[in-house]
């Protein structure tokens, strides 16, 4: 039997970056305030706005909230391995930074689902919308999303803790993702990597389908659901492109800059996606405004 002889992981980051690393540093630090601020400011509008008591701008605050912890898993490492040029963390904190980071992207996936749902039914079925579309369904489908996330993620997580590291400890990425830490194993992951696939390809599925009735063909259906469905463009787009695609050599460079784009960018760009693109956002933030000042 194979022993776990791994204490510490190695995260490369982007080597040879030489004289841009403290530009790096600086624009994903900007980046990162940026985006915090913006989620924080529509999980406050939200909160404090009684026309924004919406089922759909509750779910709007729990993409922020998962956004905010997605991206705050991800950035504090980046930026030291950005000014060091790599980073160290033990065994136990990588998997946990990967853990973690499953479990935020899949509670994400059930809760975009979620919220096309709720524009199909909107758009579609507007009588009925708000018998079907209320606190208690909110509150119920918050917590199953939570829920089926932990569970659906628990076997291969366990799986994982369980698994033999004993190749060299060396990650050529900037966090600990599921493949590259996969690669330092020399147990059979297959059924690991199979589970994952078959997650992230179904949740694909069941949103885009949701996606597809809800937009119907109709102008104002499309006015109705284009920032959701900017967002999930986005949101599954990057996700595709990251874990569906095979990993090979040549491609290492360009799947570290789609993971830069989709741990790091995606969140900043929801935040403005949903604020920019409702009017009500806009008008209670200047209510905020006015009475601050």
């Amino acid at each position: 039997m194979q022993k776990n002889n791994l204490t510490y992981i190695l995260l490369l980051g982007f080597p040879n970056l030489h004289s841009f690393n403290i530009l790096l540093f600086l624009i994903l630090l900007l980046l990162y305030c940026v985006t915090i601020c913006g989620n924080v400011v529509i999980i406050v509008l939200v909160s404090v706005s009684n026309n924004l008591h919406s089922p759909m701008y509750f779910f709007i605050t729990q993409v922020s909230v998962l956004d905010i912890l997605r991206i705050t898993d991800i950035v504090p490492n980046l930026l030291h391995i950005v000014l060091h040029d790599d980073a160290t963390m033990s065994l136990a904190a990588c998997l946990s930074q990967m853990i973690a980071f499953a479990n935020i992207e899949t509670s994400e996936c059930l809760i975009l689902a979620v919220m096309s749902y709720d524009r199909y039914l909107a758009i579609c079925n507007p009588l009925r919308y708000n018998a079907i579309i209320n606190k208690v369904f909110c509150v119920t489908s918050l917590i199953a999303s939570w829920s089926l996330s932990f569970f659906s993620m628990l076997d291969s997580e366990i799986n994982i803790c369980q698994i033999d590291f004993c190749r060299p400890n060396v990650i050529d990425h900037f966090f600990c993702d599921l493949s590259p830490v996969l690669d330092l194993s020399c147990s059979d992951t297959s059924l690991i990597r199979n589970q994952a696939s078959l997650l992230v390809s179904y949740l694909y599925i069941i949103t885009t389908i949701l996606i597809i009735r809800s937009i119907s063909g109709r102008h104002k259906a499309f006015s109705t659901c284009s920032s959701h469905l900017t967002v999930v463009c986005i949101f599954f787009g990057s996700l595709l492109s990251i874990y569906l695609v095979p990993a090979t050599g040549q491609l290492s460079a360009t799947k570290k800059t789609l993971s830069l784009l989709y741990t790091v960018v995606t969140p900043l760009i929801n935040s403005f996606i949903y604020s920019l693109r409702h009017k009500d956002f806009k008008e209670a933030f200047e209510k905020c405004k006015r009475k601050l000042i």
